[in-house]
């Protein structure tokens, strides 16, 4: 398999994280996939947001969860950019996604989008939660999946993925070692690293011969074929 460049958020590093904006870019970038993050509003809209507070990303305050998606509409996320729903992702670009749920109510209305839209092909679906993935996977059958670990890494993480059905490990590089990528290759694991954004970052998931990067920079797509 080639090895893949997954625009973070969009391209967070130069454009408003998880906008309609920042996913263009990303795509004119030639990214290979688009990872985005999925909550859900007080009306049980699917909104595009890493945050469980608006605070960070907008110009407002407070949970997503306490707000409909007419009040998270009138929010800037960043030049002028609104929160998306997933669907205008979808329409937006024609790239393949990684979306990633919070919890499993957020597995249960991707699941609804994806029968009904017929996604399996285009959307990989991942999270830090463990029953959010096995429960995406019961919903949606072929579903492709990935369990995200940050810290602490250990080679347990192998087996809860296994447990869950996810065929793939999104791994934070700062947390990463040789013994866990054995273990997941051992157990036929796709790993993926995150956030790889610097030349020492992408030498070091080329060294531990990752099968992709999850970067917050354009460049790196341009630069990861030259790294050995």
């Amino acid at each position: 398999m080639n090895f893949l460049t997954i625009g973070h958020r969009g391209v967070m590093g130069v454009e408003p994280e998880n906008t309609l904006r920042s996913f263009v870019a990303a795509q004119q970038a030639g990214l290979d996939l688009i990872e985005l993050d999925l909550h859900l509003s007080k009306d049980g809209t699917l909104v595009v947001m890493h945050d469980a507070e608006v605070d960070r990303t907008t110009d407002g305050t407070g949970p997503i969860a306490e707000k409909t998606l007419e009040e998270l509409r009138a929010l800037d996320a960043g030049r002028g950019e609104r929160v998306p729903v997933f669907e205008e992702v979808l329409d937006a670009v024609r790239s393949p996604l990684q979306a990633e749920i919070k919890d499993v109510a957020a597995a249960r209305a991707l699941a609804e989008v994806m029968l009904r839209r017929d996604l399996v092909s285009r959307v990989e679906v991942s999270s830090f939660h463990d029953e959010a993935v096995a429960e995406i996977a019961r919903l949606v059958p072929g579903v492709r999946t990935a369990l995200i670990a940050s810290l602490p890494i250990g080679t347990d993480v192998v087996e809860r993925a296994q447990e869950a059905g996810a065929e793939t490990l999104c791994l934070n590089i700062r947390r990463l070692t040789l013994e866990v990528v054995e273990r997941a290759r051992k157990a036929d694991l796709r790993v993926i690293g995150w956030v790889v954004n610097t030349q020492d970052d992408l030498r070091l998931v080329r060294a531990l011969q990752l099968d992709g990067a999850t970067t917050d920079y354009p460049e790196i797509k341009r630069t990861a074929r030259f790294t050995a």
